[in-house]
């Protein structure tokens, strides 16, 4: 199967179809029609296959009467189902710390998405990668997820500043004159990279709902629900499968684990850095989701955790359980002990 056919997470479900009445017309024949499933008591393990949210997408802007769909499916977009990155986003004390929420929805909502921050000067962007090259669906995911990030960083400065600029990396559509009247933003087509761009200055001002108990509260609670997904995809599922597999390559570097997957240290490394991973991130994930998994085991020790997971000693792990968690391996055992 390829990655572009696997299947992605459709948490989103609630918006296209709060998207599509604000539109004008009833969503239920299109997803009908493309065998979508509509489970809203099983939504957190909805799947759909990006080729059938493409024609999803196409056909919903098709049908659209009073609104262009993808930015009314940006701006409803909400975390109604993940109420805890909206608390994350909420109580983040800077804009710097709220853009590592890009990370998360990456893996929780959508593994296409793909945004970086980039500094420059006097000035920072939040730099979009989403579906490009695959006509003109790419357009209006990406006009979408646009629409959706001006919406919460607008919500976060309190209107005390806005972005500066949208560059986009395609042509001016036919509805050009719509972007600016919608997001009230100068807009520039045909740029190197899709991006919003802002003073860099805001980037470290701090924001009037920083709120750090809760918003280390909320950090943990989404690292927790991360650590006990299986939904990886790729290159990276094969990675994260070899190591839970065999936990005595922890530790051990690039090397042993490319040589368990067939492939030489350069290949690995070459083909992680296409599909926009480090090693390093992954091998943390794994190690953090298996330390939540022998943690809850009855009797467990953080000593012969540190071991299993390759750590050199107790306090290498115990700083990277805290990093990636909030709370110390000991302070986990105590919360999960009956």
């Amino acid at each position: 199967m390829a990655l572009h056919e696997a299947p992605i997470p459709f948490i989103t479900l609630p918006n296209w179809v709060k998207a599509a009445a604000q539109c004008g017309f009833n969503i239920e024949p299109v997803f009908r029609e493309l065998g979508v499933q509509t489970d809203l008591i099983h939504l957190e393990s909805a799947t759909i296959t990006m080729p059938v949210l493409e024609k999803a997408m196409a056909a919903c802007v098709a049908r659209a009467r009073r609104k262009h769909f993808p930015f009314v499916l940006g701006e409803t977009f909400a975390f109604e189902y993940l109420p805890d990155l909206e608390t994350f986003l909420a109580t983040s004390p800077t804009l710097r710390e709220a853009a590592r929420v890009f990370d998360w929805v990456r893996e929780l909502i959508n593994p296409m998405i793909k945004v970086t921050l980039e500094e420059r000067g006097a000035t920072a962007a939040l730099v979009l990668n989403l579906g490009e090259g695959r006509g003109p669906a790419g357009a209006y995911f990406t006009e979408a997820l646009v629409a959706s990030m001006v919406k919460f960083g607008r919500r976060l400065l309190h209107g005390r500043a806005d972005y500066e600029r949208l560059c986009l990396r395609y042509p001016a559509p036919r509805y050009a004159k719509e972007y600016t009247r919608y997001f009230k933003l100068p807009v520039a087509f045909d740029q190197p990279r899709n991006a919003l761009e802002f003073d860099r200055e805001l980037l470290d001002r701090p924001l009037e709902g920083g709120y750090p108990a809760l918003h280390q509260q909320a950090e943990y609670r989404v690292e927790q629900r991360l650590a006990r997904m299986v939904r990886p995809t790729g290159l990276v599922a094969a990675i994260e499968d070899a190591c839970a597999r065999h936990p005595q390559l922890l530790g051990r570097g690039l090397g042993p684990v490319a040589g368990k997957l067939g492939l030489g240290p350069r290949t690995l490394q070459r083909r992680l850095q296409e599909e926009g991973h480090r090693f390093a991130d992954v091998l943390a994930r794994v190690r953090y989701r298996l330390a939540i998994r022998y943690l809850e085991l009855p009797g467990a020790d953080v000593e012969s955790v540190s071991e299993k997971l390759g750590f050199s000693d107790r306090r290498s792990f115990t700083r990277a359980f805290a990093r990636w968690s909030g709370v110390t391996p000991s302070a986990f055992l105590r919360r999960v002990s009956p």
